[in-house]
C-alpha cells in the first residue's frame, strides 16, 4: 500500500512538475529564443531569477535552471549583443520574488 501511494505521489508531483529549464546556445540558429540582458529592470519584458536546483524553477515565471545539456532543456536560448536581434528582454534579479513578466506580449514564447 505505502509502495502505491509512493508511485502515485512522484507520478503527480512529476506531471506538475513543468520547470523552466534553460540551455544556452553559441549561435542564434540553433535558439528557441533570442534574448538580450538589459541594464535596467524598467527595460525589461522578462526579470529572471537563476535558481540553484532543477525542482526550484518555475512554469513560464522567470524562474531559470540553467542545464548543461541542451536535451535537458525545455528553451534553448541565445544572448544577443544587440537589443533589436532579440525576441525577449531580460533583466536578472537578486531575488526569486522578484521574477516576473513585466510585457507578457512574448510570453507565449516560453510555451
Amino acid at each position: 500500500m505505502k509502495k502505491n501511494s509512493f508511485i502515485l505521489m512522484f507520478l503527480t508531483v512529476s506531471f506538475f512538475a513543468n520547470s523552466q529549464k534553460i540551455y544556452s546556445v553559441e549561435y542564434s540558429s540553433q535558439a528557441d529564443v533570442k534574448v538580450f540582458v538589459v541594464d535596467y529592470e524598467s527595460q525589461a519584458d522578462l526579470c529572471v531569477y537563476k535558481v540553484d536546483y532543477q525542482s526550484q524553477s518555475g512554469k513560464n515565471d522567470g524562474n531559470w535552471f540553467f542545464v548543461e545539456y541542451s536535451s535537458q532543456a525545455d528553451k534553448k536560448i541565445f544572448f544577443t549583443d544587440y537589443s533589436s536581434q532579440a525576441d525577449v528582454k531580460i533583466y536578472f534579479v537578486e531575488y526569486k520574488s522578484q521574477a516576473k513578466w513585466k510585457n507578457k506580449e512574448n510570453m507565449h514564447l516560453f510555451y
